[in-house]
């Protein structure tokens, strides 16, 4: 992509400006204002005799690359894992003393574009960090078996280095549904509006800002886009974090350096401490076994999964009583259906992500798998709720006699949706308290167990006992009688949720 820049060249006399020569000049990165201001017979200050008034030319052509990009930074304010002031440790570790450390910060500078330097702060970070949060990461390295593999394929395809899958950690911890008190939301935490630049759909369904595939190529281009901007990866994660406008400001306050340690002091002090923050993620990863911290063997490996495209809306709750598949894992392998539904509409496809030893089974019985959709659709008194994209926010300010569900109804929204957008632990309101709201059309899907209008009569007479084995699903079960539904078992054995069926339990099956 070329960036058309219309470049004013001034040129200084003795007495001030006399000439001003006007060219457009084609630049693909801040690599080539370097040959083009190397081979220039123009100053690269401006000034006036009275007040010695100065300008980086570099830093000016980086406010214009960043403005043709036309991104508008995601500015988050809880990352995951970037330390207060106050909770920066200042001890000795006896298992890792101050050589020991520059040694291997060395070895990991040599090896990476980055450039990580030793400084006592960071020492005192990756010190807190093996001090306090030994247990958290091994978590996220649990959780890592499954993301980073999936982050590597982009990142080598985006030509981005392969340690910014750490990024992830200092975002998220790793949380595909992690939201932040401003919106940020996903693994990367993209605003709303940097998502939609890059493609990334938020609907009453769908928040593809949580969808691990979709989100990572799209912060795969962001991030390059930034690289190419700045010519540097230490800048380009202060940029991801702050904003190109920010690192540009610090560039110029620290008289045109651009090495990040020199500009660090000018940045934001959440930015200042968010590529440490990085660098000690990455230093702990690397040296996990130098530190006894070991990751658990529970989660899913990448290609343990596969995906399918789905033809029809499929609710993870139809998908666990035909396949048996713990909602808990649908959860974690689809994150981006807020509602726990997978829509389906002709224009746009839809995939649905499943444990391998799933996915045979789920085509072998696909036809019977809507079917069984359709049928528990037609009973259902109260309809899905309709598709409508996401187009804006709203900021409503809380007025006498407001309380949560009355706001929910007025935006069409949950209280739960209220609470999570908002950050908040309690329904409790305060008069002229700001409330950040995702208008929709539509109800939110309650998860609480179904009001009885009318008294279901049992049927008496002759049953049989089926004791459900591994692997079985209320579908599979209906499967082996005739004329038995699923709500037929449901209703004979008063069940209300689908995680109540374990193997070993006992269920009555009658005649019809």
């Amino acid at each position: 992509m070329k960036y058309l820049l219309n470049i004013t060249l001034l040129l200084l006399y003795s007495v001030g400006f006399s000439q001003i020569k006007s060219d457009t000049i084609k630049l693909e990165s801040i690599e080539d204002t370097k040959v083009l201001f190397s081979n220039s017979d123009t100053l690269l200050l401006k000034k006036t005799d009275s007040l010695g008034f100065k300008e980086h030319i570099e830093a000016t052509l980086i406010d214009s690359l960043w403005l043709n990009e036309l991104i508008k930074s995601p500015l988050y304010d809880t990352i995951q894992f970037v330390l207060r002031d106050d909770e920066i440790l200042v001890t000795d570790l006896e298992e890792l003393p101050t050589a020991l450390l520059k040694e291997r910060l060395e070895v990991l500078n040599s090896k990476t574009p980055f450039h990580i330097e030793y400084n006592p702060q960071l020492e005192q970070i990756i010190k807190t960090y093996l001090k306090r949060r030994k247990s958290s990461f091994s978590n996220l390295m649990e959780k890592a078996r499954f993301y980073f593999p999936l982050f590597e394929e982009q990142l080598d395809k985006y030509d981005v280095p392969l340690e910014v899958k750490y990024l992830t950690i200092v975002e998220s911890a790793l949380k595909p549904r992690a939201r932040s008190r401003v919106g940020a939301t996903g693994l990367w935490q993209f605003m709303y509006q940097t998502g939609k630049q890059f493609d990334l759909k938020v609907s009453s369904y769908i928040d593809e800002r949580s969808d691990p595939y979709k989100a990572t190529e799209a912060a795969c281009k962001y991030l390059a886009s930034l690289y190419k901007i700045f010519g540097d990866w230490d800048l380009a994660l202060a940029a991801y974090n702050s904003g190109p406008g920010n690192v540009s400001k610090a560039i110029r306050r620290s008289g045109g350096s651009k090495n990040y340690w020199n500009i660090r002091h000018n940045l934001p002090r959440e930015t200042a401490n968010y590529v440490p923050a990085f660098y000690a993620t990455l230093y702990i990863f690397e040296y996990a076994n130098e530190h006894n911290i070991k990751a658990r063997e529970n989660t899913l490996a990448y290609f343990e999964t596969d995906t399918v495209q789905v033809k029809r809306q499929l609710t993870f709750e139809q998908i666990y009583e035909t396949l048996n598949v713990d909602i808990e894992v649908l959860q974690f392998l689809n994150p981006q259906y807020k509602l726990d539904i997978v829509p389906y509409r002709k224009d746009r496809n839809h995939t649905l992500t499943l444990p391998v030893k799933d996915i045979g089974k789920f085509l072998s019985n696909e036809k019977e798998i809507y079917a069984f959709a359709a049928s528990e659709e037609a009973k259902r008194e109260k309809p899905l709720p309709k598709y409508v994209e996401e187009n804006s926010r709203t900021v409503y300010r809380v007025r006498s006699g407001d309380y949560l569900g009355k706001i929910a109804t007025k935006f069409g929204v949950s209280i739960s949706s209220i609470k999570r957008w908002n950050n908040m632990r309690s329904t409790r309101l305060k008069i002229g308290q700001r409330l950040t709201i995702y208008p929709r059309k539509f109800n939110a899907v309650s998860s609480s167990k179904p009001e009885q209008t009318t008294k279901k009569i049992l049927p008496t007479g002759k049953h049989e006992i089926y004791t459900v084995k591994s692997g079985d699903s209320l579908w599979l079960i209906a499967q082996k009688y005739s004329n038995v539904s699923v709500q037929n078992i449901k209703d004979w054995n008063n069940i209300w949720s689908v995680k109540s069926l374990k193997p070993g339990t006992k269920l009555k099956i009658f005649k019809i």
